[in-house]
This record gives C-alpha cells, structure tokens and sequence, in this order.
C-alpha cells in the first residue's frame, strides 16, 4: 500500500497566514527601514548647491581649478546668488559651502549681498566687493566640491580623510583626526563595559538560578529594578556619588583611604562612564544568564565531582560551557546597546568620556551637519553589523538563547 504525499496547507491558509504578518512588516518597514534608508541616503545625497547654482557648476566643469575662472563663471554666480539672497537660501547655501572649507559661509553671504544690492562693472568687480576671496581659486574649488549632488566626502571626514589639490584621498592632519580615534574608543569602552557585566552579572545569575523561589523572585526585583526607574535619575544618582564632594569620595575621606585633598575625580571622565553605563546596562546581562542556568540540573556538578573533578574543573568543564548561550546573548545585548549610548557619556563623561554616538548626536542637533551625522551613523552600522558577522562565525547566532 502506497502512502499519500504529504499534502501543504491550502493556499487561502497561506495567503491569510501572510496578511497576518502585513501589518509587523508595515510597522518594520516604516519605523526601521524608512528612517534608516532616509539617513544613508542623506550620507551620499547633498543637492542643494547643485539646484541653487546649476549654472555656475556647469560652466566649472571646464575650468582647471588652478587659475581664476573667467568673467562668464562670475557673472552666472552673481546672477544665482541674488536668486539664493531673494529665495533666502544664501545662509543654507554658505553653510553647505562652509562645512568644505572653513569661513565659506560669511563668504557667499556677502558676495549673494554684494551682487543684490551694489552691483559694479563687472561681476567679478560686484563679487570681490563683497569678500576680496572671490579673488581666490580656493573659493572656486569649495564651490565645485560642494554642488556635488553625489559625494562621499561626508565618509571620507567621517573616516578622518580628505582630498588634496590633486583629488587625491590622504589622511587628515594628526591634530584634526577626531571620528576614527572616537570609534576606537567606542569600541573599547564597549568591550569593557561588556566585560564588567559579565564578571558582575554571571554571580549575580547564578545566585538567583540556585536560590529557594521565594528568595528568587525578591533578587531578580532587584534586578528589574534599574528597568523601572528614569535613566536620567540614575544618571544624576552616579553624578552624586562620585563627584568630588559626593558620597563615595567623602566616606574615602572619613575612613581615611584618601585625604582631604587628594579626593579621587570619578566624575566627567571615562571612569563615570564605565561605572555608570555597567550599572544600567547590568541586567541585559543577567537576565539571559537566569533564563539559561535556571534550565541547568543541579546534579550534573554533583555528578562531576563525583567522577574526580575538582570544584574548578566542574565548573569550566560542565557549568561554564553549558552556560555559553546565556553568556553568548547577554555580551551582544550589552555590546550593541553600549556601542550606540550617547546620554550616560553626555552626562558624566566629561570631554574625554564622550563616545562615537555623542558626536553623531551633535552633528543632528547643534552644528546641523546632517550628511556627516549620517555618514556617521551609517559607519557605525557597517562595523556592528562587520562585528555581528564575525560574531556569527566564532560563536555562532543560532546559540544565542534569551530564555
């Protein structure tokens, strides 16, 4: 007798089984995807001087970058500028011009002014009017730089590189090398706050895991508890403590650890932001810690030490890699948290606290460079996501394990 091939669900099943998931893909799409897609494009997209002044970049396409452009290159720039000036895109204008060479933005404001409102003989005379470096080359070639519609000059700053007079990449001076030192240290203080949360939470996980019920469910309260309370109040609570005159460095005082005048400085600098962001960060680590060691027979160490092992050996031969999905998702969870945190740095880091996402977060909101925030942001996900791949191959994701 012959068996029947198995038969799949009808296609109106998987048809509704799929209208089903429309709605979290519309979600994902619109809340992740959009907003991600939107800022990688503003990292490469930059069309505003090529829409204010088309027909100046056109005709600087024939010009050699060397020698002053003629009189028709002049006359066009005038000619837009007093449209950018009527339009009240010249300031917008000079700040795009200016993140391509310094003090750019005063420089087309006066000549958009200059070309409005005294116009000479000529426009290169109506320009120089307003700001003698329309007489400059180098203003012509910030100029050319900037009306780039395409560009990836926002990754190359983002990378501490620029180009040089040829068009070159070469690297920027040391003293003018900000992001990739940034990352480095992103990356660094990510790993240790990794690291201290694992040392802190792994007892701590264990201590629940093996604790009576009763007793359990008061440890792990106080573990829920940081999720409960305002980031900004333990923030300022770390603030309290570790200032100078705070609470820690008063009892050092008052035991006689420190003197009075040699008081430790825990605050607005790198060890406020590792002891503030191990705090809040803490229980993602312990929490995938309990769910795995929870699931673990107690009689295996028993079982263990009953075969000849010693406390050691049944713990780094038996516990330990039973425990590597818990310990594998607890350090990604902590790691990709830490590598984006921006407010704790902000609070108590001080200037050298501050992390890779503090300078993105700048970028958005005070100097406005949206194209570098971007640049950026889009830097950051390609190393989480080059961090993630090599996680994969040495570990591997399919261990990870939340509960």
């Amino acid at each position: 007798m012959t068996e029947r091939p198995a038969v799949g669900p009808p296609a109106r099943t998987r048809l509704r089984a799929a209208g089903l998931t429309l709605p979290l893909v519309a979600f994902v799409g619109f809340s992740f995807l959009f907003p991600l897609g939107t800022m990688l494009s503003r990292s490469v997209y930059d069309p505003l001087v090529a829409d204010a002044l088309p027909e100046t970049l056109a005709l600087l396409e024939e010009w050699d970058g060397e020698t002053l452009p003629g009189e028709p290159v002049f006359a066009a720039a005038a000619r837009e500028l007093e449209t950018a000036l009527e339009g009240r895109l010249a300031g917008r204008l000079g700040g795009r011009v200016n993140r391509v060479a310094s003090g750019m933005r005063s420089v087309i404001v006066r000549g958009a002014r200059a070309a409005a409102e005294a116009p000479a003989a000529t426009a290169r005379e109506t320009l120089m009017v307003g700001d003698p470096a329309w007489g400059e080359p180098a203003t012509w070639r910030a100029i050319r730089t900037a009306g780039e519609r395409f560009t990836v000059r926002h990754y190359l700053r983002a990378l501490d590189l620029d180009r040089d007079a040829g068009g070159s990449i070469v690297r920027q001076p040391e003293e003018l090398r900000i992001y990739v030192p940034l990352l480095l240290r992103t990356l660094m203080v990510s790993g240790a706050v990794t690291l201290l949360c694992l040392l802190l939470g792994y007892p701590i996980a264990h201590l629940i895991a093996n604790a009576p019920p009763r007793r359990a469910r008061w440890l792990i309260l106080l573990v829920l508890v940081p999720f409960w309370t305002s980031l900004l109040v333990r923030t300022t609570a770390w603030i309290v403590l570790l200032q100078t005159h705070g609470v820690v460095n008063s009892l050092l005082v008052a035991l006689g650890i420190v003197a009075d005048d040699g008081r430790i400085a825990m605050i607005y600098n790198m060890t406020g932001t590792l002891v503030a962001m191990t705090h809040v960060l803490l229980p993602f680590m312990v929490l995938p810690l309990y769910s795995v060691m929870r699931t673990i027979p107690s009689h295996f160490m028993r079982a263990a030490s009953s075969l000849g092992a010693n406390r050691r050996q049944s713990f780094f031969r038996v516990y330990w890699p039973l425990t590597l999905p818990g310990t594998a998702a607890g350090s990604l969870l902590v790691f990709i948290l830490a590598i984006g945190y921006y407010i704790t740095p902000a609070l108590v880091g001080g200037s050298s606290g501050q992390l890779f996402s503090n300078m993105i977060a700048f970028h958005m909101q005070t100097s406005l460079n949206w194209g570098l925030a971007a640049a950026l942001g889009g830097i950051l996900f390609v190393v989480v996501g080059a961090l993630y791949v090599v996680y994969d191959r040495l570990v591997g994701a399919s261990s990870l394990k939340l509960g």
